[in-house]
């Protein structure tokens, strides 16, 4: 589980560098970019999910009132919707270059094909077509050298991103321009893969960086915009972009909505949904606005919703005995269903063993290892279309009826019954592999999905096998790329064999449209192992709400069947990087475990007022990102606030801290006599106040401090070292709250402290504008000049620390603490015992981190 044992000390290493670990070497800032690149990466951060109430925030709190809350709210609507509409635009420019370098290379192809094919020159239009592809591969895979993150399908890292896990470069705007480039260009070069699963990743980049108003990469670009700058509302803004992302590559803004829902976001919130279902619809109508205006001219008619469009499933007028789909044909989807889901497992397996050799002989080699792997593949696949093509195929032909309806348009509105192939074929005959392969993947599904009788039972299984071979070796190269598309298509044909099959030799009358569907949804069911999203996905695109019972039940047998032998595509690519991701239910034998078993026990904490040396020794010895901020539990504290100003700060403090009976009994009297109700202010004036005497509050303290170890006389002002006995180690500790390593540094450089002949008071004060000023890429404490601060100056953490995080007892058991973990979006959660002590045997810290 992704949440246990996980806040490590570090310790130096004074061997030699090459026997230093890679956690080591990022602390000694000596990380080596091929070791990187050879094991997955380490350094992923959980995100901060949880609000920091600190004094700062509640400033900021108290002085909002109900104009302002209503404004703020307004910003974060026309945010929303100037995401959807971006990523609408995203989309459009997208289709617009794939279509227009695909037609392109095949116009010109097929023109030589025609002519070569007369005079016996076949060899140069093969030429010319690998000339196509591979350039714009090329092009592809060196963007990709120039950010790694974008390659692939990028829904695994916003997957874990959504789920609560900060992955170096995912959301930058160089990601996204070499994604959205990228993908156009993998995309146009014939490489088996999809423009849908970037998309999502895309939306997800716009809507991490939109409402920042800020850029990394351009570091010009940059507006004073206070507002929204929290790892909370980023996540939130990321979850609303990645389900636009699925809306406009579908038309799928329900679906998207619960993409983002079900794959994503481990914690969500109500208000949340409307944002997003918001979102999704103004990305899904600004792209089909502009797509319908430009391909049909004519401009608010709203006929072409998404990129990727399954057309409209009729049967033909004339035919009064044809069904879409009938009871008995739900025999027949569960076994396919059956059946997509062993080959997806077996997909998957295949997948997984390519992407272990890559990361262990590929990716640790020079960077143009890469771009010659995605050029080797691109040519493979160019000769293996070209000759499959010219060779393999068979003559149909064309005087058969070709479509249920009169006329089928595919998702950019064109014939499809125009966009068959006659290559080597009679003027009335044309080639049925070649129609599959010299043809975009949209327009290679839709023929699928509405062409009738046109494909025969070789053809349809000879493209199965090399499109499954070909797109499972594909998917992993260094080019964005997406799955969806290929799964679709390549389920499809295998739909569309099994309906072949039941007319032909069983003589049925069914609708091999539905048939060529229920295989797609079978076959992308088994790989990815969606279910709820990807059924309204399907409905959406479909166009048709009685398909949903079809494929519903096809998507449950498919992800059954799969899960018995392996994970989903994407959560077996988020554990090959080594994301900490948390799934979401914990195993059973966990149920046997409680916290204080899976806890760390060795802290590393600070105090209330610790020395300036003190925390840039923690800072720089250790990799954590939160600190328990604690006091030590004495006997003989009197004595201590009399020898030193700094132990007499911390022990007045906890004093503060620890709550009476009477003074909780005053506390809520005041608050009751602050309501008009005279019941209320009544109830406390025959309660009189009694103050605590000294001798009450040692009895308090006695009590409160039951566990009495020997411990050194050691100054609050030391760091924790490992050379600690036991006893010093687990000496009894009051938890007071959390301190983040960002808050701490930030503190350093802005010079945030006191000397100690000096009251804390007169420590300067931060703004909570100016605490998250630097979000989202805050200075490392390696950045801190020492030369410029006072090593035994003192720093007050206590107005910036999360006086109330979530807390649980040692008893706790580990579902509990892993619901605890999933539905607040916690990063870090303290074991504290009933007395509120933390540090001893049986207390400790949880972290989602790697590192906390």
């Amino acid at each position: 589980m992704a949440c246990c044992r996980s806040c490590l000390c570090c310790q130096c290493c004074c061997g030699d560098a090459e026997t230093r670990t890679p956690e080591e070497l990022t602390i000694l800032g000596e990380t080596r970019e091929e070791e990187d690149e050879i094991l997955p990466r380490k350094d992923y951060e959980s995100l901060d999910y949880d609000r920091c109430t600190n004094e700062p925030y509640m400033e900021v709190l108290e002085g909002l009132d109900n104009k302002k809350a209503k404004k703020y709210e307004a910003v974060k609507w026309m945010l929303v919707f100037a995401i959807g509409v971006s990523i609408g635009v995203v989309g459009l420019f997208v289709d617009f270059f794939v279509r227009l370098f695909t037609q392109l290379k095949f116009s010109v192809v097929g023109k030589s094909v025609e002519e070569c094919s007369e005079k016996g020159c076949l060899a140069l239009s093969l030429l010319e077509l690998l000339a196509f592809n591979m350039t714009f591969i090329f092009i592809a895979s060196v963007l990709v050298l120039i950010e790694p993150v974008a390659a692939g399908s990028g829904i695994p890292e916003i997957k874990s991103y959504l789920n609560g896990v900060k992955i170096p470069g995912i959301v930058r705007l160089r990601t996204f321009m070499c994604k959205v480039v990228g993908v156009l260009f993998a995309v146009a070069g014939g490489l088996f893969v999809g423009k849908e699963g970037p998309m999502i990743h895309s939306g997800a980049i716009v809507g991490a960086g939109l409402p920042q108003f800020q850029s990394i990469t351009f570091k010009k670009i940059q507006f004073h915009f206070p507002y929204f700058r929290s790892d909370r509302d980023k996540r939130d803004f990321v979850s609303a972009g990645a389900a636009a992302g699925v809306a406009a590559a579908f038309g799928a803004p329900i679906g998207g909505t619960l993409f983002s829902l079900e794959e994503g976001s481990s914690f969500w919130n109500q208000a949340l949904t409307w944002k997003v279902l918001f979102c999704s619809m103004s990305a899904t109508f600004t792209l089909n606005f502009f797509r319908s205006g430009i391909n049909y001219n004519k401009w608010g008619s709203f006929q072409l919703p998404g990129l990727l469009n399954f057309g409209e499933f009729k049967c033909s007028d004339g035919d009064k005995a044809c069904h879409l789909w009938t009871a008995v044909d739900l025999a027949f989807f569960v076994l396919m269903g059956i059946v997509g889901g062993l080959l997806g497992a077996f997909f998957n397996c295949i997948n997984k063993r390519l992407a272990r050799y890559r990361m262990k002989n590929v990716h640790p080699k020079a960077r143009g290892v890469r771009v010659v792997e995605s050029l080797l593949v691109s040519m493979v696949t160019t000769v293996v279309i070209f000759v499959a093509s010219m060779t393999l195929g068979e003559c149909r032909d064309l005087s058969a009826p070709t479509t249920h309806n009169a006329t089928v348009l595919d998702s950019g509105g064109v014939d499809v019954n125009s966009t068959i192939r006659q290559f080597f074929c009679s003027n009335k005959s044309y080639n049925d592999m070649a129609t599959l392969f010299f043809n975009p993947q949209e327009v290679a599904i839709h023929q699928l999905f509405h062409q009738e009788a046109t494909f025969s039972p070789v053809t349809l299984s000879l493209f199965f096998v090399l499109y499954f071979l070909l797109s499972c070796w594909t998917y992993g190269v260094s080019v964005p790329s997406g799955l969806f598309v290929p799964s679709l298509l390549c389920g499809a044909s295998l739909g569309r064999l099994v309906a072949n099959v039941l007319k032909i030799n069983l003589g049925m009358h069914i609708y091999s449209g539905t048939f060529a569907l229920i295989g797609a949804a079978a076959f992308l069911g088994g790989v990815v192992r969606m279910t709820i999203s990807l059924t309204v996905i399907l409905i959406e695109s479909t166009n048709e709400i009685t398909y949903g019972l079809p494929i519903m039940i096809t998507l449950m047998v498919a992800k059954w069947t799969g899960d018995f032998f392996n994970k989903g595509i994407y959560d077996i690519h988020i554990l090959l990087k080594g994301v900490p991701l948390l799934e979401w239910e914990t195993e059973v034998e966990m149920d046997k475990l409680t916290a204080s078993d899976i806890m760390e026990p060795n802290l590393t904490y600070v105090y209330p007022h610790t020395r300036v040396q003190s925390l840039v020794s923690i800072l720089r010895t250790t990799v954590h990102h939160a600190f328990p901020v604690v006091t030590e539990n004495r006997d003989n504290e009197r004595e201590f606030m009399k020898g030193n100003i700094l132990i007499s700060n911390n022990i007045r403090y906890k004093k503060t801290s620890v709550l009476t009976r009477a003074g909780e009994q005053r506390r809520r009297c005041q608050s009751m006599k602050s309501y008009p109700s005279s019941e209320l202010r009544n109830v406390c004036d025959d309660q009189a106040a009694v103050e605590p005497t000294e001798e009450g509050q040692d009895i308090l303290q006695q009590m409160l401090e039951r566990r009495h170890m020997p411990y050194p006389n050691l100054y609050p002002d030391q760091s924790p070292s490992e050379d600690w006995t036991m006893e010093e180690r687990f000496r009894p500790l009051t938890f007071h709250g959390l301190i983040l390593r960002s808050q701490l540094v930030n503190l350093l450089i802005r010079g945030v402290c006191y000397a100690e002949n000096q009251s804390s008071a007169s420590q300067p004060r931060l703004s909570f504008g100016e605490m998250t000023e630097d979000y989202p890429r805050f200075p490392d404490i390696h950045d801190l000049d020492l030369a410029l601060l006072n090593p035994r100056m003192i720093v007050d953490v206590t107005p910036y620390m999360h006086p109330s995080p979530y807390t649980v007892s040692p008893n706790t058991h580990v579902s509990q603490v892993f619901n605890l973990f999933r539905t607040m979006g916690l990063r870090h959660l303290p074991v504290v015992n009933a007395v509120g002590e933390v540090g001893d045997s049986t207390t400790s810290v949880l972290s989602h981190d790697i590192y906390a």
